[in-house]
């Protein structure tokens, strides 16, 4: 058998084997959330408290201040959003952090932030649902919604998914520089389980000497809205200078303002789809394990994909060629990490399936995609080298219990 290979993806790869000055702690997700964000220049927390997201409303309300920032505790999620796109054209970074119930809530002013490309970033601690569900158990409800975040279509999202409390860190000052380099909000989809739970965390001592966050820079020069073109690293819009810009929810010129035209119309829409389509490599953050040989492959993301990648090496363990794909970019999806001609099992923690049926969509033959999807709790190592075993053996999942295996 081929020795497994693991690969994984992502800018704070490099960013960790810098020598960077700093102290382990014993934290949570949601610390590392919070830290992550002060690091990237966060400079204004809005929200509603929500569970599991309510520490995070707590920590910054006790870091902002200590480093010239604002906390604002407001009377919903939508008021939060709103007051986070505001922060961002006054020229500061803004982060707001909800769980599914209000970020359906912030979606139009998701809407606003897209269409007129103002820079913030999302925390969405899934928990299980419908609606409020449980509040102390984890989910993958909102896969979908945080593709389709506003309503009208005519756009593109940027949507990451972290595994680790360490991970949670990096990832938001990844999230940060994607959102000023795209002028996008961009969400980070966690669970109940990261947002919990306590790990080692690493955090550098001297957060102003990170030289790989980028700055807020203004854009005080017209067109604020370069519309018709793909272009990044355009900086940001900032209000408040003299420069005159509206802000509108609706089609509008380069200037921001309404406007009713055809060609403005498609001018918009192609620079909100096509500066995300177009800088696809740009987005690509992934981790997989064994593809080289493997004949059947389990999908997964966020905490469920740890038990997932254990069960992946248990099952080679017993002679099954399994490999593994950990989706972190979730949103544009990475099509080209299903090319293989292979079966697949895609583990997520919904029993409606979403994640599978873009699987579905990018592999070769929608047949082998086989779905184990579960509800409230983590996928057991047992059940995953059991689906992985049954699909090697005989294309079939075992029936297991509170496991469903059908997609319609």
């Amino acid at each position: 058998m081929i020795e497994h290979k693991e690969t994984l993806v992502a800018p704070w790869q490099e960013w960790a084997r810098r020598s960077i000055k700093g102290r382990r702690l014993l934290e949570a997700g949601t610390y590392a959330l919070t830290e992550g964000a002060i690091a990237a220049g966060c400079r204004v927390f809005a929200g509603y408290p929500i569970t599991p997201a309510t520490d995070i409303a707590e920590y910054m309300s006790k870091r902002l201040p200590q480093v010239g920032g604002y906390y604002m505790q407001c009377e919903d999620e939508l008021a939060g959003m709103h007051a986070c796109a505001g922060a961002s054209l006054g020229g500061l970074k803004a982060m707001t952090a909800t769980s599914g119930p209000g970020y359906t809530l912030m979606h139009d002013a998701y809407g606003w932030s897209i269409t007129n490309e103002i820079p913030l970033v999302v925390v969405d601690a899934m928990r299980v649902g419908p609606i409020s569900g449980i509040t102390g158990a984890p989910g993958q409800g909102e896969f979908y919604i945080a593709r389709y975040a506003s309503h009208g279509g005519n756009f593109e999202t940027i949507v990451l998914s972290p595994s680790s409390v360490q991970e949670a860190f990096w990832l938001t000052i990844d999230a940060f520089n994607l959102a000023e380099r795209f002028r996008t909000p961009v969400t980070i989809l966690t669970d109940q389980v990261i947002s919990d739970m306590w790990e080692d965390l690493f955090i550098p001592d001297d957060y102003d000497g990170l030289d790989f966050v980028i700055p807020r820079k203004h854009n005080l020069m017209m067109p604020f809205y370069p519309v018709g073109s793909a272009d990044l690293d355009v900086p940001p819009n900032v209000i408040g200078h003299g420069t005159g810009v509206c802000v509108s929810a609706y089609t509008h010129t380069e200037e921001g303002y309404d406007i009713e035209e055809m060609e403005a119309q498609w001018a918009q829409t192609f620079r909100l789809v096509n500066k995300i389509r177009h800088h696809r490599a740009e987005l690509t953050r992934y981790e997989t394990l064994g593809l080289d040989d493997a004949d059947v492959i389990a999908v997964a993301y966020g905490a469920n994909a740890r038990t997932v990648k254990t069960g992946v090496l248990q099952a080679r363990r017993r002679g099954v060629r399994a490999g593994f794909v950990r989706l972190i970019t979730l949103w544009p999806f990475l099509d080209e990490l299903f090319e293989r001609d292979a079966r697949y099992v895609v583990c997520e923690l919904n029993y409606d399936g979403q994640l599978v049926r873009e699987v579905m969509r990018a592999a070769p033959d929608k047949r082998k995609v086989h779905f184990m999807g579960k509800s409230a709790e983590l996928h057991t190592v047992a059940e995953v080298v059991a689906g992985l075993d049954g699909v090697a053996r005989s294309g079939k999942i075992p029936e297991l219990p509170y496991i469903w295996t059908e997609v319609r």
